[in-house]
């Protein structure tokens, strides 16, 4: 791969977005079922992920997003 990473485009199709987590068809499947990545659009003749949706999935999963309407913050017991 060289020091430069590769070019994502915008939108992908399976196989480029499969790539791009690292993620067999199967796995990535799984993974739009319960949902913990977003479903493809239609787009031309075939499905595409939008990379921006998937990169916002994947920072909801590992914490790394800000949650602006978490119930929680009013809560007594959970209030930091």
């Amino acid at each position: 791969m060289g020091a430069h990473a590769p070019f994502w485009p915008r939108m992908m199709k399976r196989a480029t977005a499969c790539a791009y987590l690292d993620l067999t068809a199967t796995e990535m499947e799984r993974e739009i079922a319960v949902g913990r990545l977003p479903h493809p659009v239609k787009l031309g003749n075939g499905l595409h992920w939008s990379r921006a949706e998937i990169d916002t999935y994947l920072e909801r999963l590992t914490g790394e997003a800000e949650v602006s309407d978490d119930w929680r913050k009013g809560v007594k017991l959970y209030a930091s």
